[in-house]
């Protein structure tokens, strides 16, 4: 799939690791605990996995 620019809503995140453990080389957990992109980019796919909608795509 194809990788696009996302955010996090670091306020949304529960850090629950659904993103990271679905998607390590995407995700993974900053300083705050909270889940941030790796690079800035992640599979379109991975937007989904969040169960509260935390993850979004930039446009």
């Amino acid at each position: 799939m194809a990788k696009k620019k996302v955010k996090i809503e670091a306020s949304a995140c529960i850090m629950c690791g659904a993103c990271v453990g679905s998607y390590p080389d995407d995700y993974k957990f900053g300083d705050a605990g909270t889940a941030e992109p790796v690079t800035g980019e992640a599979d379109e796919d991975s937007v989904g996995v969040c169960p509260v909608g935390a993850i979004s795509v930039e446009e």
